[in-house]
């Protein structure tokens, strides 16, 4: 049996700690959004990219090779790739097969889109003697778009409404708009 149960060996991913700094590098310096320690790990061996064993060695080889740089901001730690780390990059991205590339390019906007749409929404369950009521918030830049309250008669919907509902809150928000907007009785 293979030795690592989530990394699907049919499928070429990094088996060398060279190659996981160099999809690393490759990630950090196609990305434009900061990334945190704990964001880059779930990216990398969130969905089997990566061994975690190989991720955490590679990283602390980067760290100490000056590779990539651990900056504070706002009070959160980011990892930013260095001058030295980008010309890496872009100099042997092709080591690293292409499909692995943007395997973790599609795990890293994954990721952000969740990030997003949980900071977007705010939802909430209000057990009543008749049933539930989900409460929810779509907000962008400080504006309020939507407040909806829906009644589910037990918790197990309120809950499966409330997931769908953090899921993606901006389908949620466009087809209510289109509905009032759009439809004409």
């Amino acid at each position: 049996m293979y030795q690592y149960p989530d990394i699907n060996p049919d499928v070429l991913n990094p088996r060398e700690v060279y190659e996981v700094k160099l999809l690393l590098a490759y990630f950090l310096n196609q990305t434009e959004q900061d990334c945190t320690p704990l964001q880059l790990m779930e990216i990398a061996t969130g969905e089997g990219i990566v061994d975690y064993f190989l991720y955490t060695q590679a990283v602390k080889e980067m760290l100490e090779s000056g590779t990539i740089l651990c900056e504070e901001r706002d009070g959160a730690e980011y990892y930013v790739l260095s001058e030295k780390g980008r010309a890496g990059a872009e100099s042997f991205k092709r080591l690293v097969p292409k499909s692995v590339r943007d395997r973790i390019l599609a795990s890293g906007l994954r990721l952000f889109a969740k990030i997003k749409n949980e900071q977007s929404v705010k939802t909430e369950i209000e057990e009543t003697d008749k049933g539930c009521v989900v409460k929810c918030i779509v907000h962008d830049s400080g504006v309020v778009l939507m407040e909806l309250s829906l009644f589910a008669p037990d918790l197990e919907q309120a809950q499966h409404m409330q997931r769908k509902m953090v899921e993606n809150p901006s389908d949620l928000y466009g087809r209510v708009l289109d509905y009032v907007v759009c439809n004409n009785i």
